[in-house]
């Protein structure tokens, strides 16, 4: 039992945080600028699990969508599925169980919330596919990603404002650079057994593009919250997520695995940076 606990918590990826981490701060900022400051314990609660338990299930799902192709792919060649210790039954019932939990955490929340949940796992559920047909499926990533943030101001006011879906399109800008990056670690193997990335699509433009991606993200995301989130707090975030910027840019410039793929892990310091910056602003008022 404990062998196969061990494998079901490498499934989901259980000692990589970064992956939940960059979920959660864009949902975070969301739900306090839907709230106009502290959402209360409630929410918050509701809103970190629920993307721990959310990022776990697209982790089964992924896997077992992607276990023919990873096989090839050195860096995921002993992922439980791919390798068989993990059965593709075993690892989608896993994966129900868990967006089931997720599920019952919004159902405590409001009813525009449980409806646009729906859409959420929809989209959860097309993107490892995408990278079959897409030839830039981070974008996909991006919405499936972003989704926190309608789903945030759905829980906390019961509607979904246009300000939520500006902030979601914003969003999608840094997945777009930081999935760039992940997808650069594994350029050579995905070119090898016919994966579409954008890294890829981007080709000699790649680093140029990640780091437009970047610039696009906080143009946008300060642009839209500076009216209601404006100050010494979040403009201090904005160039602290700025540096981080060019820091990224010198990690993956020289397009090395290792440069790559820490560029990508750090990435949730970025949207802690943000996070940080736009809830000290709105709760300190």
């Amino acid at each position: 039992m404990s062998d196969k606990l061990a494998l079901y918590l490498d499934l989901i990826r259980w000692d990589r945080p970064a992956g939940w981490l960059l979920l959660l701060w864009p949902s975070l900022s969301a739900l306090w600028v839907a709230a106009g400051g502290w959402p209360g314990w409630h929410l918050l609660a509701v809103f970190v699990l629920g993307t721990i338990l959310m990022r776990s299930a697209g982790c089964c799902v992924n896997d077992v969508a992607d276990r023919d192709f990873d096989r090839h792919v050195k860096r995921t060649a002993q992922r439980p599925v791919t390798s068989g210790r993990v059965s593709v039954k075993e690892a989608l019932l896993l994966g129900a169980v868990l967006a089931l939990l997720a599920f019952g955490l919004v159902l405590t929340t409001t009813a525009a919330a449980v409806a646009w949940s729906f859409p959420a796992l929809a989209v959860a559920l097309v993107y490892p596919y995408a990278k079959r047909v897409v030839s830039m499926p981070q974008a996909v990533l991006g919405v499936a990603f972003s989704f926190g943030i309608p789903m945030a101001y759905a829980a906390v006011q019961d509607q979904v404002p246009w300000q939520a879906w500006a902030l979601l399109v914003a969003n999608l800008f840094w997945v777009l650079a930081y999935d760039t990056e992940y997808a650069m670690v594994d350029r050579d193997d995905d070119l090898r057994i016919g994966m579409k990335t954008s890294a890829i699509t981007l080709g000699r433009w790649d680093v140029l593009g990640v780091t437009a991606f970047y610039l696009l993200h906080l143009v946008l995301w300060g642009g839209l919250l500076w009216p209601v989130a404006g100050g010494p707090w979040f403009g201090l975030a904005l160039v602290l997520a700025l540096v981080q910027v060019t820091w990224h840019f010198t990690m993956i410039r020289g397009r090395t695995r290792e440069g790559c793929f820490r560029a990508f892990r750090l990435n949730h310091w970025l949207g802690f940076t943000l996070f940080a910056g736009l809830a000290l602003e709105l709760t300190l008022r």
